[in-house]
């Protein structure tokens, strides 16, 4: 990958082997572990109106992953948060979608021992990416419960994100075959745990709860739980059953590719008329107030590019 800047950056800059280049002509070696074993771990943040939400801790969130799965990179959070700024810099986007990976590597010749590969790290910024379209964040999605069991934490702690996504990716094609757009997974003792690449959250009476067993705890998840008072309810991190979903008075989720948003129907069954209700829209609008301005924001200076 070269780092001439003649390709057009607003469709992606990377930064790969200590260069900054087209995120299209990105590569990784095709024997490194990550795309062999799927043997890496990242984490995504995103820009909005100009400015990283909480890059920090996103950074720190990452470097506890790379910790679970015995990784390590001679970089630190000051330099890779340098690293991602640079390559929004160099897009010149306002919104964008900013991940960071680090993979296992590559083994020496004749040996499939973990320890003995030096752990890589990637970086790109492209455009923002939406898990939904503006019809459904505004109308709501369609959901499914989905006969797909989440790979349990006694196998894999689901806080170490990572790209083993066959079960989520199941859990897709399934509600795709019956007419929605997302499934939440089971977690096979009756609750619901997470989807692909979203948290879930249903309300009723004025509390919402999250599952806190066998998912990813994502950033908007915890951004949720911190407005919960400043929405008016209270929030309570516990197993989530089935059937209490399915009581729900609303449900929405949460991802860093598009915030809150709504589900109106869940199982073939319609929720609130089919719009988003009142706690799922006062919780939507207090996490995007929250990029504003404060202290979860972090400014990018675009005119200090390198």
């Amino acid at each position: 990958m070269t780092d001439s800047m003649s390709y057009d950056p607003s469709l992606g800059v990377a930064f790969v082997n200590g260069a900054y280049g087209p995120l299209a002509e990105a590569a990784v070696p095709i024997t490194d572990r990550g795309f062999l074993r799927s043997d890496a771990t990242y984490d995504v943040t995103h820009v909005w109106k100009g400015r990283f939400f909480r890059l920090d801790d996103h950074i720190e969130r990452f470097q506890a992953s790379m910790r679970g799965l015995r990784m390590s990179l001679p970089l630190s959070s000051s330099e890779m948060a340098e690293i991602l700024t640079e390559c929004v810099r160099r897009t010149g986007l306002r919104d964008a979608y900013v991940q960071m990976t680090c993979t296992r590597g590559v083994p020496p010749a004749g040996t499939r021992d973990p320890r003995l590969c030096q752990n890589r790290f990637y970086a790109f910024a492209q455009p923002f990416v939406w898990i939904a379209n503006e019809e459904q964040r505004r109308d709501g999605l369609r959901m499914v419960v989905s006969s797909v069991q989440r790979i349990p934490p006694e196998s894999l702690d689901p806080r170490i994100k990572n790209f083993h996504w066959l079960d989520l990716t199941l859990g897709i094609l399934e509600a795709y075959d019956n007419d929605a757009i997302v499934a939440v997974l089971n977690d096979g003792k009756g609750n619901v745990t997470e989807g692909a690449g979203f948290n879930i959250f249903a309300v009723k009476d004025d509390v919402i709860t999250t599952p806190d067993r066998g998912v990813f705890e994502g950033m908007t998840r915890r951004t949720v739980i911190e407005l919960a008072g400043e929405a008016g309810v209270t929030c309570q991190v516990r197993p989530l059953p089935i059937e209490e979903l399915r009581d729900a008075d609303e449900i929405f989720i949460t991802s860093s590719a598009g915030g809150i948003m709504p589900v109106t129907v869940l199982d073939g069954r319609i929720y609130g008329n089919g719009k988003p209700g009142s706690v799922t829209s006062r919780i939507h609008d207090l996490y995007w107030a929250a990029h504003k301005a404060g202290p979860l924001c972090t400014p990018v200076d675009y005119e200090a590019a390198q």
